[in-house]
This record gives structure tokens, C-alpha cells and sequence, in this order.
């Protein structure tokens, strides 16, 4: 009755002792390899480069064409001119208002649609952007995030159900979402920059690239979640499509497309401050001129208006939507009238405070003697941990630099290139099957050809470091909070203000602790990455069956066997899918780094906003970070996918 099994056993501990032999097979003569060809088929850096010089023609052609070709004048000069009027409406209309009249609205929609709780929170946001003497940037940052929003719906929800409902356009669409997603947001501001000038229409459309993709694929997937049942019936009572879209479909997907407005405010909301960079306006300035001078203080006022307002419409929407699905399971009633009435007079308020602010210098200028700035208290505390720990952060920079950055930058700016690629070729074999592999590798060997290898490396060194600490301190975190609840309650309260704190203020406290090197981009990308990771580490191991927990304690396992027996292995895919996330937002911070001295391809970017003269390196460079991303993000995402196949296989072997 045992033989069975024992051979079994056997067989697998005989594969699993050959896979180790071949893996460090691989590994020795990727070792002997290097040290053969050391300093050889090495890609020097030139700032001449071919390409760059063709991104330059392409420039001047756009500059001396602007006015001329039909391409400009009937299509770009014409989107730039639309998305511009779309802006300064707005801009005008909540400028007009006056503080008084634009609080008053906003908090009679919260009313309205959230509930008096949520009404009291946004109309207290409001008046803090006044209080923080910041009313007019929050208000220009305000209408750029409408602009962007609105466009973004008016493109992604029509987009989105015809991906719900065509599965054949939801399979060609999905690549260019996930590139879009993948893509930093220094990658296309030069782009941006080039086709629509520098200024409000261009920030905003680089916003809209950045929010679009969560408005397709929650639309989508809310109309896919749509009952099969409720579809077939309305389908055999004779409904035509359009009928089945605006009767069926849409009414019951309501909930998700709300939620889809939401992900969309959120991107929108922490991409236009970083288009500050293409001459935005609104609290962006203010971050990046406080970047300027380190000035950490001004950085977290402008920072928290930006939290402020994006708690406000986070919960503003959220609570719509949940208000939503309230309202229709307890179906109509009473509650109706009580609503209307409601609507009545909150509308009679917010018009009448609409009126004095738009009439009277006092509704429409924030009273000065209200301001308040944390600016001062924030830059002593600054002061005094420069002063009393400047030796241990130095010497936890130095440690680090000096034995994992600087080895590491040694051997991928001196191996043969085509021994980089060949061994992301392997790892991604192994992690991920043939098809990222292949994506892997061609996206480092046109690294290569756009002639940034050395800065490309550079980056995948910052990279790879910033995202192990990343996955580290994910993973210990999200272990914790997963196993205990209280711990759990206290820390997400932090996760949610890390989240919403646009990527910028992070680089502030980095720099005041390490100045300014490139170790400080890897503090700030880890700050951003680590929340998202904690999250999909805690779901994965809370999302571990409780049968399968309860057996290995009757079984007498230490709480230590059951993490590193059962609950880590079996939450697997979620600490791929945290792996994943966490690189890719790690190369998106570290590009943001390049603003405070981090250098390679974050540097050769802003570089080309910054000098005429270095437009093609930069763009180049932007595109070498999207490959970077699309090569991180092939190797990891198809892990998960793969390790569940494996397991099953072995189950079933």
C-alpha cells in the first residue's frame, strides 16, 4: 500500500534535486561567461547617439510644421484648443464661485449623494485648502483633475462596455491597457510636451492616458458581471442590444461604473501633480519649487491640501456608490420625497452661497487671518533629525551603496550585454514560459539599440535593490498584519494616506534624511511601493483556507511551521502579484528620482524637459523606461499563473 507513494515521493525528490543541479548549472556559466567577457561587447554611453539625433529631427520637423501641416492644424491644433476651452471653463466657473460658493456646492453634492457625514468631511477639506493659504492652486488643481476626469469617462466608459460585451476587442485591447499601466508617467510627459506645448490641454491629456485604463476595465468588467440569466431573459423578451445596454446592463453594472469613477478621480488626482513638469498649474508648482530649495515644509503643506482633496472624492464616491445599492434594494417609498426634499434645499443653499461668492470680495477671497501653515514646526523637526542623525542615516546610506548598489552596478555595467540578455531570457523562461521571455529579452536588447545601455543598467541596478527592500519590508509587514487584526486596524489608516500622498512628497523627506544621491530614490520608492505590497501580502495570507490553517495546528505545527509551511506557500501567486506591483511602481519612483539626483534615465529625462538640446536623449529615454517596465512587469506577471499550473501538475502527478 506504501510503495506508491514512496515512489512518487522519490520521483519528485529526484526532479526537484535535478532542477537545483541544472539551476546552478546556469548559474556557473553565467559566472564563467562573465568572467571571460568582462569589460567586452560592453555598450558605451554617447550622448550623440544616432537615435537621440533623430528624436531631434522629429522635434524641429514638429516645431516648424506646427502652423502649417494639415495633421496639426485640423487634428492636434484642434484637440489642444478643445481640451483648452474644456479647462478654463472650468477654471473660470469654480474661480467665479468664490470660496464660500464653491464649499457650499461641494458639500451640498456630498449631502446629496454621500450622506451629512461625508457633506461635513468634504466641506472641512475645503475650507483647509483656504487655511493652508493654498485655495487658488488647490482649486486650479482641482479643475485640471475635472478636466482629465471628464474626458477620461467620456473615452473610457463607451470603451469599457463594448470591452464588456466583445470579448474579441477586450482580447485587443488589454495589451495596450496593460503598457499604458506599465508605462511611468515621465515616460510620455516629453511626448505630451512635443505634440500639445507645454500647459494645461497637455497636462491634462497626459493625465487622461494615465486614468483611462481602470475607467475601461471596471466598465468592462462590470457589464460582464451582469447576470447571464437576467441578459438571456431580457434578450428572449424580444430586447434589442441598445435595449439591453441602457435597461439591463447599465442599471445593474451602476455600482461598479461609480467605483470606476473613483479609480479614474484617484489616477487623475496623482498625476497632475507630477505634469507640474510640462508647466501645470496647481499644487504641482508649489511641490516641485519646494523640491527646488528642499524646502520640506512648503512641500507638506501643498502635500496634505493634495491628500485632503483626494480623501474627499474618494469618499465622496465611494459612499455614492454604496448609497446606490442601498437605495435599490430598499426600492422606492417614502424616501423618495424625503430625497427630493433634500435636493430642494441643499440646491437653495449652495445657490445662495454660489451668489455672495461670486458678489462679495469677502466670499470670493479666503480671509487671510484664517491662514495657518505647518511650513515652520515641519522644517524645525526636519532640522533637528539633519542635525542628531545625520551619522546613522549616512552610514546606512554608505553601507548600502558601498556593498550591494555599487557591486551590482559593477557587474551589469561591465558584463557583455548580450549576457544580460540572455540570462533575462533564462529567468524568464523559468519564471514565466517562452512567450514573456521572448518579450523580456527583445524589450533589453532595444534598450541597447536606442543606445542608453549604461543608463539602463544604472536604472535596473536601483531598481532590483529598491525592490527587494520593497518586497522585504512588504512582505514582514503584510505577515504581521495578516496575523493580527489589531495591527492590522492601526496600520491601515497609514497604507491609506501613503496611497493617496501624491509620489513627489515622498522625494522631500528622503532628501532632508540622505540628501541628494540616488540611495534617496530608492528610500522615496520603497515609501511608495511598500503600501501596495503590504496590502496583496496581508490579502494573500488572510485568503489562505481556515480549514487548511486549522488542520496544520491540529497537526501540532508552530505558528512559525504554519507561516513558512503552509500560509507562504500557498499564498503564492498573491506574493507574485505583490512582486510585481512593487517593481513596477519601484520604476516609477526611481525615474521620479532622477529630479534629486539618482541619475541615469530618470536624469537623461528630465534633462530633455529642462534643455532643448537634450530632447532626444530624454525621449529616448522615456521610451527605454517603458521597455524596462514591460521586461519587469513579462518576467513577474505570468509567475503566478505558472506556479498554480505547477502545483496542480504536481497534485496530480
Amino acid at each position: 500500500m506504501t510503495a506508491v507513494p514512496v515512489a512518487v515521493g522519490r520521483r519528485f525528490a529526484w526532479s526537484g534535486w535535478r532542477r537545483v543541479a541544472a539551476v546552478a548549472a546556469a548559474v556557473l556559466a553565467v559566472a564563467v561567461a562573465y568572467v571571460a567577457f568582462r569589460g567586452q561587447f560592453v555598450l558605451p554611453h554617447s550622448d550623440e547617439g544616432g537615435t537621440f539625433r533623430f528624436f531631434n529631427t522629429v522635434r524641429n520637423w514638429v516645431d516648424d510644421n506646427r502652423n502649417s501641416s494639415p495633421v496639426f492644424l485640423f487634428f492636434v491644433n484642434q484637440i489642444r484648443l478643445g481640451v483648452s476651452v474644456l479647462f478654463d471653463t472650468l477654471q473660470t466657473v469654480l474661480q467665479g464661485m468664490g470660496w464660500l460658493g464653491v464649499t457650499a456646492a461641494v458639500g451640498a453634492l456630498a449631502l446629496v449623494l454621500a450622506g451629512w457625514r461625508i457633506a461635513l468631511l468634504a466641506v472641512a477639506g475645503f475650507l483647509a485648502f483656504g487655511i493652508l493659504g493654498l485655495w487658488q492652486e488647490s482649486i486650479d488643481t482641482l479643475a485640471l483633475t475635472l478636466t482629465a476626469v471628464l474626458l477620461s469617462l467620456a473615452i473610457g466608459v463607451p470603451l469599457g462596455i463594448l470591452a464588456g460585451r466583445s470579448a474579441r476587442f477586450r482580447r485587443l485591447i488589454t495589451p495596450v491597457l496593460d503598457v499604458m499601466q506599465i508605462m511611468p508617467t515621465f515616460a510620455y510627459l516629453a511626448p505630451m510636451a512635443l505634440i500639445f506645448l507645454i500647459g494645461a490641454p497637455a497636462a491634462a491629456i497626459a493625465t487622461l492616458i494615465y486614468a483611462i485604463p481602470p475607467a475601461i476595465r471596471i466598465t468592462a468588467l462590470g457589464i460582464r458581471e451582469v447576470p447571464h440569466a437576467s441578459v438571456e431573459a431580457a434578450t428572449s423578451m424580444g430586447s434589442t442590444r441598445w435595449q439591453l445596454l441602457r435597461k439591463v446592463q447599465l442599471p445593474m453594472a451602476k455600482r461598479t461604473i461609480v467605483l470606476a469613477v473613483n479609480q479614474t478621480i484617484m489616477m487623475a488626482l496623482s498625476m497632475v501633480v507630477i505634469t507640474a513638469l510640462i508647466d501645470a498649474p496647481g499644487l504641482g508648482e508649489n511641490i516641485i519649487q519646494a523640491l527646488e530649495r528642499v524646502n520640506v515644509g512648503n512641500a507638506f503643506d501643498a502635500g496634505l491640501a493634495i491628500v485632503i482633496m483626494a480623501i474627499v472624492l474618494d469618499r465622496l464616491t465611494v459612499r455614492a456608490s454604496q448609497r446606490v445599492e442601498l437605495r435599490e434594494r430598499a426600492g422606492r417609498g417614502s424616501s423618495v420625497t424625503r430625497r427630493r426634499l433634500l435636493l430642494v434645499g441643499a440646491t437653495a443653499v449652495a445657490a445662495l452661497a454660489v451668489a455672495v461668492g461670486a458678489a462679495t470680495p469677502q466670499g470670493r477671497d479666503f480671509p487671510e487671518s484664517w491662514f495657518f501653515s505647518f511650513a515652520q514646526p515641519v522644517n524645525t523637526v526636519v532640522e533637528w533629525v539633519e542635525t542628531n542623525l545625520f551619522a546613522v542615516t549616512d552610514g546606512v546610506k554608505n553601507a548600502l551603496t558601498s556593498w550591494l548598489l555599487n557591486p551590482l552596478q559593477e557587474v551589469l555595467t561591465t558584463a557583455p550585454w548580450w549576457l544580460v540578455v540572455v540570462v533575462v531570457f533564462g529567468l524568464g523562461l523559468r519564471v514565466s514560459g517562452l512567450g514573456p521571455a521572448l518579450t523580456a529579452a527583445g524589450c533589453l536588447a532595444a534598450v541597447a539599440a536606442l543606445g542608453l545601455w549604461q543608463h539602463g543598467m544604472e536604472t535596473l541596478t536601483t531598481v532590483l535593490v529598491a525592490g527587494v527592500l520593497t518586497l522585504a519590508i512588504g512582505i514582514v509587514l503584510g505577515v504581521v498584519a495578516a496575523r493580527s487584526p489589531r495591527y492590522a486596524a492601526i496600520q491601515r489608516p497609514f497604507l491609506d494616506a501613503a496611497q493617496t500622498m501624491p509620489s513627489f512628497v515622498y522625494l522631500l523627506p528622503a532628501v532632508a534624511l540622505f540628501s541628494a544621491t540616488r540611495f534617496t530614490a530608492i528610500v522615496a520608492s520603497v515609501i511608495y511601493a511598500a503600501p501596495p505590497v503590504i496590502r496583496l501580502v496581508e490579502d494573500g495570507i488572510r485568503g489562505v483556507p481556515p480549514t487548511v490553517v486549522e488542520a496544520a495546528t491540529a497537526a501540532g505545527s508552530t505558528k512559525r511551521q504554519l507561516l513558512w509551511k503552509v500560509q507562504l506557500p500557498m499564498a503564492r501567486p498573491a506574493l507574485l502579484l505583490a512582486a510585481n506591483q512593487g517593481i513596477v511602481m519601484v520604476l516609477a519612483m526611481v525615474v521620479v528620482g532622477g529630479l534629486v539626483g539618482a541619475g541615469a534615465l530618470g536624469y537623461d529625462v528630465v534633462a530633455g524637459f529642462a534643455q532643448r538640446e537634450d530632447f532626444g536623449k530624454g525621449l529616448a529615454a522615456g521610451i527605454a523606461i517603458v521597455l524596462l517596465g514591460v521586461m519587469l512587469d513579462r518576467i513577474t506577471q505570468g509567475a503566478g499563473g505558472r506556479s498554480a499550473a505547477e502545483q496542480a501538475a504536481r497534485h496530480t502527478g
